[in-house]
């Protein structure tokens, strides 16, 4: 038997539309991983990028379980002696509630060029609105 390997042109991509309101913030992190890397595709590789796009509205509406809002940190680093910064989840929530959808979804794909590619078909917005209409993105249903 040989390995079927779909060819650049066999594979379709879809355009998705995630509401992230009310959602819990790790579930709604290894669903969208799954989209974008395209595990529920027949046609899934590994080593290929067969996802889809994803869109993700209302970002600030996501919820977390347990006290994670206060225990949780975000680490930065400046590259300078002493140069680490750390926010809590729920500064972050206050201030950029898109980059901690980000971040969730990045920790859950993979650590080479194949994810980085991957990681670009990913947008997210902190409220309904967003400029991807023409690309008729579908509602997607958990």
């Amino acid at each position: 038997m040989k390995t079927y390997i779909p060819k650049k042109n066999e594979i379709k991509r879809n355009w998705w539309l995630i509401n992230a309101e009310g959602k819990i913030l790790g579930r709604l992190a290894s669903e969208i991983a799954n989209l974008l890397r395209g595990k529920g595709k027949p046609i899934y590789v590994d080593f290929l990028d067969c996802g889809d796009h994803v869109i993700v509205v209302n970002a600030e509406k996501i919820k977390v379980s347990g006290n994670k809002l206060a225990q949780k940190k975000y680490y930065t680093h400046s590259g300078y002696p002493g140069g680490t910064k750390e926010k809590t989840l729920e500064e972050l929530m206050e201030t950029n509630p898109e980059e901690v959808v980000k971040k969730a979804v990045y920790g859950m794909i993979p650590k080479n060029k194949l994810g980085r590619a991957i990681y670009k078909k990913l947008r997210v917005y902190r409220g309904p609105d967003h400029p991807h209409e023409a690309q008729q993105p579908k509602e997607y249903q958990f």
